[in-house]
């Protein structure tokens, strides 16, 4: 029965790791893990990943991390179109994404950031008017200003 309990906590920690992190490997899932206090090896993560039903996606710079199939991709793409009128400028630096908002609407734009996930969103950090985004190992700023940048593009034409 300990055994059957254990397997269930692990898998609820995975499925809260995938939900909240970019995932790229079995590797990182792995060190995460070990930070909740789970050792594990590489076949027990295959038949975990297995068992939440998670899936590898694509990136569309290429590389790819672990997705869960109720990720809100969709409704979270239009949750970031519906406050791209609150954003004035979007730019980079060498470690984070710096969003600059009329007054006010930085909390609503990071909320819709942090509900949508987009794929190399660590997270935010937002103020009245401006907005830090940690881009996830391995992703580049630029990147993930282009990827919102191509959102909000959409959304201003619709």
């Amino acid at each position: 029965m300990a055994d059957v309990a254990t397997h269930r906590a692990r898998r609820e920690v995975i499925r809260r790791i995938l939900r909240t992190h970019v995932v790229s490997t079995q590797e990182d899932l792995g060190r995460l893990l070990e930070k909740e206090g789970f050792e594990v090896t590489q076949a027990t993560l295959s038949r975990d990943l297995a068992k939440v039903m998670a899936r590898r996606v694509t990136l569309p710079d290429g590389g790819t991390f672990y997705e869960l199939p109720d990720a809100p991709r969709s409704r979270g793409d239009e949750a970031l179109r519906q406050v791209h009128h609150l954003v004035t400028s979007v730019d980079d630096g060498d470690a984070m994404v710096v969003i600059r908002t009329l007054p006010g609407g930085a909390p609503a734009v990071a909320a819709a950031i942090d509900s949508t996930r987009p794929p190399g969103v660590l997270g935010t950090l937002a103020g009245d008017d401006t907005i830090f985004i940690v881009p996830a190992r391995g992703i580049k700023p630029v990147r993930v200003k282009r990827d919102l940048l191509t959102v909000w593009k959409k959304g201003s034409t619709s």
